[in-house]
């Protein structure tokens, strides 16, 4: 299954942000191969190969490999944010909420898993500066669990002595989702999603 047909509850992955397609499809192969070979291992004619262009093409959209790593990250994370927003906004309890948040941002790292691998674990390969961005939208997925979190201890929903620790091994668990699921296992993105968020509450001891 290639990045672009991957899915979640049967959505495909548009990357209606990237315009115009030849910008796209240069994006699509370069998840690809930043998640089969690593970022350092691959190359801007690697990229091009995939995408059936010449490695000179690449740079009418993109001025280097890295650009283009930014761009995914930035878009991933974008997502990230908005996923855990809409759930930690929306109506309900903190169980119910932390619920949404934890069932969706699983789904996601599960059906989206070759850009979540990217999005996740090549952070380091960036620069400082385009690293620091997203450090930021990584610190906004992280007060959106953490004020859900909160929320449900001052409800006397969760038992959590440690919210700053909690909200980092809900996080942490997640995102490991992209790197072990298998479109081929036992489980779908859905069933995965509502097994952790049956764990996490468990984890923060909602009755």
């Amino acid at each position: 299954m290639s990045t672009a047909e991957e899915t979640t509850g049967g959505e495909v992955e548009p990357w209606d942000e990237v315009t115009p397609d030849a910008a796209r499809r240069l994006l699509v192969a370069a998840v690809e191969a930043f998640a089969e070979r690593g970022y350092h291992a691959t190359t801007t004619r690697d990229i091009a190969g995939r995408a059936g262009m010449s490695p000179a093409a690449l740079y009418i959209h993109y001025k280097t490999k890295e650009e283009l790593l930014h761009r995914i990250s930035r878009i991933g994370h974008e997502k990230a944010v908005a996923i855990l927003r809409t759930a930690a906004r929306g109506e309900g309890s903190a169980t119910e909420r932390l619920a949404d948040a934890v069932s969706s941002f699983v789904r996601w790292h599960a059906g989206r898993r070759t850009t979540a691998r990217v999005v996740q674990y090549e952070l380091d390969a960036l620069g400082p500066e385009a690293r620091s961005e997203i450090v930021a939208l990584r610190r906004q997925c992280d007060a959106e669990v953490r004020g859900i979190i909160e929320d449900g201890v001052r409800a006397g929903e969760f038992d959590v002595s440690d919210v700053k620790g909690t909200t980092l091994a809900v996080l942490s668990l997640c995102i490991d989702v992209a790197r072990w699921f298998n479109v081929n296992g036992p489980r779908t993105p859905d069933e995965v999603g509502a097994l952790y968020a049956d764990l996490v509450l468990r984890m923060v001891g909602a009755g």
